[in-house]
């Protein structure tokens, strides 16, 4: 998410940064305070930013790196008519006051000419330490440790203001509010960009695009969802309201002005017409047994031919291998989306027969990032972040790969359907399971 928001807001990760796994705190290198300002507008991982006066593996480095910062950069946060206050954090450790008062007298050689504030200073410092991440094996010194001053806080407070537990109108799969808006993020979307969700569902993840400030719009073949009606998915609640619907959702949060609309259609076959541009597809394709995978068929294809009915408003339906669902959307996504544009979509998969190539690849597509959440210990699902970076061909119509080697699809290939067939079978049975 941060290095996302990097490349859409400015900046860069400091050579000064040591690298060092599953470290809490990041040093970053940003043109300017605004531009840090703008990056904490967008997080919901990042907790805060601080401009960096000193950093060092023991006490003795801290205190020589703040001696070498420039004192024409301390100054003007120092002055006497100013407030201020420093406060301590430490990562996987508990300090006793009077320890952090030990810590806090030991910085008295900085020129603080200014007044203590507790309740409401005008410059805030902040102590940082890393303890590692083992709380089992916590250390006496700590990893490193920073100083710097407090600039702003990311936007974690969203997560609460956006619970779907809150929201009018849900599914059983509703996406989580906190990554919703780390799609959003990853999507790098941003005012008056078109975001689309060929599997909009309730719309979940529309609602964090219009947050800042995109034109949404999304499909689904399921009539019932995008017209509201239906059983209701909340509990106690037999039969869905008349006013619950994607609409609904975006106008509860004052976002009604952003939304373009919900369409029923068959993300197999798009309706849209050549030209049509989006700047960002933001996705959740159906996997699992919540989530039916069909898309329309043909007479042939047909066990049974219904009529139209509030349960079933799509004539015939056959069903839609979860390998053709990826193929289907990396292709749309080749075609549909602008130069520069991202993909952002979850696979699922099963852990133990997981490798690289098993993520989808198209040669106009450049995969971006690919971050894991656990679901059990055998499986999770991959955030894929993939970046339009060659413009769509008429040789790209069907050109797909799941091992490195772009490819002509030709009907089903068998270690793609195999795979995906298991990883559908085994998140089905984990769902049963845990039903009972």
């Amino acid at each position: 998410e941060i290095t996302s928001l990097l490349s859409l807001c400015g900046g860069q990760f400091s050579s000064e940064q040591e690298i060092r796994v599953n470290s809490p705190f990041w040093i970053l290198s940003i043109p300017s305070e605004e531009m840090a300002r703008g990056l904490m507008k967008r997080t919901v991982c990042a907790k805060s930013i601080f401009e960096l006066w000193g950093h060092g593996r023991s006490a003795g480095e801290l205190y020589a790196s703040l001696k070498n910062y420039p004192m024409d950069k301390m100054l003007p946060y120092l002055q006497s008519d100013s407030t201020y206050k420093v406060h301590i954090h430490t990562f996987n450790k508990t300090l006793t006051q009077a320890q952090k008062i030990k810590k806090i007298d030991a910085l008295e050689f900085l020129p603080f000419k200014g007044k203590v504030n507790l309740k409401n200073p005008e410059h805030v410092f902040w102590i940082l330490e890393d303890y590692g991440m083992d709380p089992n094996n916590v250390p006496e010194e700590p990893f490193h440790l920073y100083f710097g001053r407090w600039i702003a806080d990311g936007q974690r407070e969203l997560i609460e203001s956006y619970s779907v537990k809150k929201r009018h109108f849900i599914g059983n799969t509703s996406m989580d509010a906190c990554l919703s808006f780390i799609m959003a993020n990853h999507g790098r979307v941003k005012p008056n960009d078109v975001v689309y969700d060929p599997f909009v569902g309730t719309g979940g993840l529309l609602i964090s695009s219009a947050h800042f400030g995109a034109y949404v719009c999304g499909t689904d073949i399921d009539y019932n969802t995008i017209h509201g009606l239906g059983k209701a998915s909340r509990k106690n609640q037999k039969w869905r309201g008349p006013d619950e619907n994607i609409r609904a959702n975006l106008r509860q949060y004052g976002l009604e002005k952003y939304y373009l609309d919900a369409l029923v259609s068959d993300s197999s076959r798009p309706i849209w017409r050549k030209g049509m541009l989006f700047d960002a597809i933001i996705t959740d394709p159906p996997y699992g047994i919540r989530e039916a995978t069909r898309r329309t068929g043909s007479q042939k294809e047909a066990v049974k031919t219904a009529e139209r009915s509030t349960e079933n408003h799509i004539f015939v339906s056959s069903n839609y291998h979860l390998s053709d669902i990826f193929f289907d959307l990396l292709k749309f996504a080749a075609e549909y989306l602008v130069m520069g544009g991202r993909l952002v979509y979850w696979l699922p998969i099963y852990r133990p027969e997981y490798t690289e190539e098993i993520v989808p690849r198209h040669p106009c597509l450049k995969l971006i990032s690919n971050c894991e959440q656990m679901l059990s210990s055998h499986t999770s699902r991959r955030l894929i972040t993939m970046e339009k970076v060659k413009e769509f061909k008429d040789q790209d119509q069907n050109s797909y790969s799941l091992d490195g080697q772009y490819t002509p699809y030709r009907g089903h290939n068998s270690f793609r359907e195999k795979y995906f067939s298991g990883v559908t079978k085994r998140i089905a049975k984990e769902e049963k399971d845990n039903h009972k």
